[in-house]
């Protein structure tokens, strides 16, 4: 199925847009962007010039993605989240080369208005709860939360809480080990 792009969306036509891609009203991105296949791009979307972002990855509305962004397959990323590139940043003295990258690993969720300080990686299948200020790395499957945002527990790929069971953790949901 060909990609679904509003009328009012600004996309540039040195961006790779997947297949069963639907990018909403006011969206934006630019050259040289890559967009994987059945993703989600909502109202008002910013993505910036070379960022990656893979398939079935859901961006909600007012989202922005600057330069040095990498988002893995089969991620969320709530409304009002903006990812930083910048750790210092002067407008009189910015260059590309000031760009610190940050990767969002397969699976993870990151909540409503949180802000993404570069140079981390969000781990697979992590979750990041809503308002949350992200200032170091997310360890596959953790729970982190606050500002700064802290692990406050491990959640499985299917969102439920992990529980202890000797030295592994497990689902209650789903029964699989992690």
């Amino acid at each position: 199925m060909v990609s679904q792009i509003h009328e009012t969306a600004d996309v540039s036509p040195k961006a790779k847009i997947g297949k069963n891609t639907k990018i909403w009203h006011q969206a934006q991105i630019r050259e040289g962007a890559e967009v994987g296949e059945n993703c989600i791009i909502g109202k008002n979307v910013y993505i910036d010039f070379d960022v990656k972002i893979g398939s079935n990855v859901k961006l909600q509305n007012n989202v922005c993605v600057y330069h040095g962004v990498t988002i893995e397959d089969d991620v969320f990323v709530g409304p009002g989240v903006c990812f930083t590139n910048d750790l210092y940043p002067r407008a009189k003295i910015w260059n590309p080369g000031r760009v610190i990258k940050t990767l969002v690993k397969k699976g993870a969720s990151i909540g409503a208005n949180s802000t993404i300080i570069c140079g981390h990686t969000i781990g697979k299948n992590a979750m990041i709860g809503a308002g949350s200020v992200i200032t170091k790395d997310v360890p596959a499957h953790a729970l982190a939360y606050g500002n700064p945002a802290s692990v406050r527990g491990y959640v499985c790929a299917c969102g439920a809480k992990l529980k202890k069971k000797g030295k592994a953790l497990f689902c209650p949901g789903c029964k699989l080990e992690v």
